[in-house]
Formats: structure tokens, C-alpha cells, sequence
């Protein structure tokens, strides 16, 4: 999710021709900071099944996820639709093999993958089952499947029809656990991401949650607070935990899955 204005990056490491639409989260924008910081914590938490494996990251976005990865593997492919997206991650990311391809049919030959990373993208696609499927098809016998997707209980509370106009479809715990045991896969990790200590006094400061502070201003229009401002900027990835407690009450939910 992201909340800021559509427009262009110009900030460290980005091709200033890069769109921002909202749709994609991205480093280096102040008021961005929070949900980068969150999706981030995932890659790191993730990481370590990376290490010295050929990893394809379905649906890689502006890249920054892929190179995090690539410290730890052999090789990372970072796949994506987008033609502009794929040209951005090739120029700024040069330890990522980026690859512009549908995940509807992963332009990949069959056992060649050790690891897929899906994060944060399966609530976009329109055919989830079927890209698992391709997913399974590409990934050696054995291999690992890492996925985080908003969890449905928390992002849209109350609601079938995602709140997010880029979703097509979210999923509560259980559901993401069917969707993927469903495909063939041995699920091994069904965890969720929640705010650690720090958050949960920042949640305190700005009167409750620090997501509806910012959901506040972006819809109202209105000048962000300076102790919003402040808040959002100190958020760091560590300030996010990922635990198999109390899974429906998670913001995002994570999933390591073996074919």
C-alpha cells in the first residue's frame, strides 16, 4: 500500500522516470517510510532462505526487495509486467537479473527455480490459484515458496471488495492457507507481521494507530502534523515483529511453503 501523491521518484537510487502511482511501496520517500519499513521487514525476516539459491521474485516492483535477496543468493530474477518497471530495476539494481514477464506465465523452464518470492503481489492478481500452479511448475522438487500479503481481517475490515483499488482479492489466514495447500504445497510457516514495542507507543501517541493517522490525512487532503511526519520517519524495520501469535489480529501474513 502506499500513500503518497502519484508522481516521479527523484530520491536516491531511483530513475527519475519512475511512476510513482501508489499501487508499488518505495524506498526513500519520507512519508512513504512506514510502509516501506513494513514490507522491508519481511525480505529480512525472509532472507535467510535465500542463501545461495537461484531465486525468482515474482512481481519484483521497484526492486529494492530483490536486491536485499541478492546479498544472500546465487542469483536473483526480478520479474515484472511493467516494461518501465523492468527498465528501472536493470539500471538501478545491477545485482538482480530483472526480467520483464506475465505471472499469469512465468517465462521460466520447468524444476529451474529454487526459491519464488511473492511479496505483497498475490492480492493484485486476478487468477491466484493459477499462479501458484505456475509457481509450483518452475520450482526444483523441494523447493521454497515465500509469500506476504496483506491479512483481509485487518487491511479491510468488515468487507469482501478490498478497500485498496489495486487488490483484487485479500486473504484471512486460513484462507491464504487453503489457497496454498490447495496448489500442492507443504505449508511450513504461517506467521504474521505486527508492531513491536516502539509502534505500539508510537500507535499511543497519535491517538490509537499510527496506519489511521496516515489514512486520515491522505484522504482528508489535509498538511501532515509534524509529529506525524516525525513518527513516520522514525519507523524502522526492526519496529515490526513476525510471530505465529494471534494470527487474525496481523497486519501483513507471511508463508514459507515447500513444493
Amino acid at each position: 500500500m502506499s500513500l503518497a501523491s502519484p508522481g516521479s521518484l527523484a530520491g536516491p537510487g531511483h530513475s527519475p522516470g519512475l511512476p510513482l502511482t501508489g499501487e508499488r511501496t518505495v524506498p526513500g520517500i519520507e512519508r512513504e517510510n512506514y510502509w516501506f519499513r513494513r514490507h522491508e521487514v519481511a525480505y529480512v525476516h525472509l532472507a535467510d532462505h535465500c542463501t545461495d539459491a537461484v531465486v525468482l521474485e515474482a512481481g519484483c516492483g521497484e526492486g529494492y526487495g530483490a536486491d536485499l535477496l541478492a546479498h544472500r543468493a546465487e542469483l536473483v530474477i526480478g520479474l515484472d509486467y511493467d516494461e518501465v518497471t523492468a527498465g528501472h530495476v536493470a539500471r538501478a539494481y545491477p545485482s538482480v537479473r530483472a526480467v520483464r514477464g506475465n505471472l499469469a506465465s512465468l517465462p521460466l523452464r520447468d524444476g529451474g527455480i529454487d526459491v519464488v518470492a511473492n511479496l505483497q503481489v498475490i492480492e493484485h492478481l486476478w487468477d491466484q490459484e493459477g499462479f501458484l500452479r505456475e509457481c509450483r511448475r518452475v520450482l526444483r522438487p523441494g523447493g521454497l515458496l515465500l509469500i506476504t500479503t496483506p491479512n483481509r481481517l485487518t487491511f479491510s475490515p468488515g468487507r469482501d471488495t478490498p478497500l485498496n483499488p489495486f487488490h483484487t482479492r485479500e486473504l484471512a489466514p486460513s484462507e491464504l492457507d487453503g489457497l496454498v495447500r490447495g496448489a500442492g504445497f507443504a505449508v511450513e510457516f504461517l506467521g504474521g507481521v505486527h508492531h513491536g514495542p516502539a509502534l505500539r507507543e508510537l500507535d499511543a501517541l497519535l491517538g490509537g494507530s499510527i496506519i489511521d493517522a496516515q489514512v486520515e490525512v491522505a484522504v482528508s487532503g489535509a498538511p501532515w502534523p509534524a509529529e506525524l511526519v516525525t513518527a513516520v520517519a522514525s519507523v524502522s524495520a526492526a519496529d515490526f515483529e513476525i510471530t505465529t501469535d494471534d494470527l487474525d489480529a496481523s497486519l501483513d501474513l507471511v508463508v514459507v511453503a515447500r513444493a
